[in-house]
């Protein structure tokens, strides 16, 4: 019989960090609650009633100070603790450049990914061991949260916008992957498994599935099937941006302002059109809410950033 365990194994790098911080607060949580309690215990029996320990005010002087000295002690001790276990959450937000993307969709019960060359797996995701992962998730229906224990990561899947997130796993093997926010009936059995593997065994694994297109020439067949090509084609008549070099640019705004061609933009100008107009364009384009779910929108906006690429742009352009 396996002996029990107390505290599970973090088997990511990010999970090494969380593990540092919640034992350096737990630490310094029972190092104030010791001294506290020894203050506490010392003073109750040096002036318990019938002691002869003198009793009197303190010197206001030294009242003062040590009211000063506690505070302040206390408040750089905040601040210190406040930005380590703020920057320790705030890198999990921003994926390293060269990490590899899954696509995530979350639905009443299930989560379904998709891999770089179009492998799918359906509640579970094979990887490769020492590798930056960034997952791009949304939902098809309600709330949802992608939970690995092992890796200390958690994140809300929300309908009607991409969440992501990123995590290096540093050990192999196969660890449990769960819903953590109530979704339905069903909740308790959404979930799966994330088996961690050897590079070169991850290769083998991923020759040997079934492929498919990848996302982005899924929505290149899509930006087509729905018409966008007639209005944003090189030689359409409309006039409309242009797509080549669009994502990741800086982009003006005909209130003057500007904004970054990043998913939400792009996902939003595919949505809501008339919510942020690019400048010199004017608000023709249709909304497709109601008419593209979460995972066509994936696809779309997968097709637009791979045309940031000059040798893989067209000659088509992107809606405002």
């Amino acid at each position: 019989m396996d002996k029990p365990i107390f505290w599970l194994p973090a088997a990511s790098t990010q999970g090494v960090v969380v593990d540092r911080l919640f034992f350096a607060l737990l630490a310094l949580s029972g190092a104030v609650l010791l001294l506290v309690l020894v203050l506490l215990v010392t003073f109750a029996v040096r002036y318990r009633h019938g002691s002869k320990a003198k009793r009197g005010a303190l010197p206001r002087l030294a009242r003062r100070e040590f009211e000063i000295g506690w505070t302040a002690a206390t408040f750089f001790l905040f601040l210190f603790v406040f930005w380590w276990a703020g920057s320790a959450n705030l890198s999990e937000f921003q994926p390293p450049s060269d990490a590899m993307e899954i696509h995530v969709t979350a639905k009443q019960w299930m989560f379904k990914t998709q891999h770089p060359n179009g492998a799918r797996e359906i509640n579970a995701l094979h990887m490769p061991v020492d590798t930056p992962i960034r997952l791009a998730m949304t939902s098809e229906d309600v709330i949802h949260s992608f939970w690995v224990p092992a890796f200390r990561f958690k994140r809300d899947i929300l309908p009607g916008r991409l969440t992501q997130g990123w995590f290096r796993a540093n050990r192999t093997g196969t660890f449990h992957l769960f819903c953590a926010e109530y979704c339905g009936t069903d909740h308790s059995l959404m979930g799966g498994a994330i088996v961690v593997m050897e590079k070169d065994a991850y290769a083998r694994w991923l020759a040997e599935q079934p492929e498919g297109d990848d996302l982005g020439k899924q929505g290149e067949a899509l930006f087509v099937q729905l018409g966008c090509a007639g209005c944003h084609a090189g030689r359409s008549a409309v006039h409309a941006p242009d797509l080549a070099g669009l994502y990741g640019r800086e982009i003006p705004l005909s209130d003057g302002t500007k904004v970054l061609a990043d998913e939400r933009y792009i996902r939003d100008s595919i949505l809501q059109p008339r919510r942020e107009i690019a400048a010199g364009f004017e608000p023709i384009m249709p909304s497709f809410a109601g008419t593209v779910s979460e995972s066509d929108l994936a696809k779309l906006v997968a097709y637009i950033r791979s045309l940031a690429s000059p040798s893989l742009a067209p000659q088509r352009s992107a809606a405002p």
